[in-house]
């Protein structure tokens, strides 16, 4: 079996401009947040993102690197509406693929499985249908005769999600309260990179948690970073909250100065060391 340990400049190094980019986690909760930092270090733009939407999305869109966003929200969680995606939308910066939650977690499954589409009913009767005209119906080949909407595969070049634990040969685990479809992101993806707060040994990932928590398989992971903090300002729990004083300084400040002050270092170390910074500025 292979080692899949990877530096995070690693991981960045095997994206491309222009690719279709898978984002776990939800909202602002256990977001891979460093491998998105260190795609706004590179040249890397043009992006089809795919995801529940969080501050990924926000920096992102902020720092003009996606062309088209698929998602069903985008949001902070404890605040509502993700303000430099918002920003972003008003001035028409990309492209926006808007579902239903149920419809796009849909779309995960049909990709995990190599399916064209999956058919559901959610859409139905909403204006879903109205802002997707590229949306089709199937009719059930049974005796029903059901109309459902058939829900495109959510295909994705590469995909990145954020974990508690996993091992060198990236069988990755969580130890919150939900998984967030991380599993999916990685199964419907060509690549998948995992970000982890720890690594260890596979059999202590077995001691840490349920069989269920062992949610990311070996097969489906291209390569594993161990990145301590790699989730913040979104939560990773049990391991740490959301930053909630930082990620109102995030919502309330330009661009250009939140930028300018946090991620214009020459990778993460100068990230988490302005983080701090601030912090001990607010006591």
């Amino acid at each position: 079996m292979s080692d899949k340990t990877m530096t995070v400049e690693e991981v960045v190094g095997q994206l491309r401009s222009g690719m279709t980019l898978g984002i776990g986690g939800w909202g602002s909760r256990r977001k891979p947040m460093v491998l998105v930092r260190a795609l706004l270090r590179s040249e890397i733009t043009d992006l089809t993102v795919i995801s529940y939407g969080g501050p990924d999305v926000g920096l992102l869109a902020a720092a003009g690197r996606i062309r088209r966003l698929v998602a069903p929200f985008a949001t902070l969680d404890s605040i509502a509406l993700e303000p430099h995606f918002r920003a972003a939308r008003e001035r028409a910066a990309f492209a926006l693929t808007e579902y239903d939650e149920a419809m796009f977690m849909w779309g995960l499954h049909a990709a995990a499985n190599r399916l064209p589409f999956l058919p559901v009913r959610a859409g139905l009767g909403s204006d879903v249908m109205r802002v997707n005209p590229e949306l089709r119906t199937v009719t059930s080949p049974y005796g029903d005769g059901e109309e459902l909407v058939a829900v495109p595969a959510l295909r994705m070049d590469a995909a990145l999600v954020h974990l508690n634990r996993a091992d060198r040969l990236g069988n990755a685990q969580y130890l919150g309260p939900d998984p967030y479809f991380d599993d999916l992101f990685c199964e419907a993806a060509d690549a998948a990179y995992v970000s982890c707060e720890q690594l260890v040994e596979t059999a202590e990932l077995a001691k840490a948690g349920p069989p269920q928590s062992l949610l990311v398989s070996r097969h489906s992971v291209t390569g594993v970073v161990e990145t301590p903090n790699g989730a913040h300002f979104t939560s990773c729990a049990p391991d740490y909250g959301r930053d909630e004083a930082f990620q109102k300084l995030y919502a309330s400040t330009p661009w250009p100065e939140f930028s300018a002050r946090f991620l214009s270092g020459a990778g993460e170390h100068d990230y988490q060391l302005a983080v701090r910074t601030w912090h001990e500025e607010q006591q």
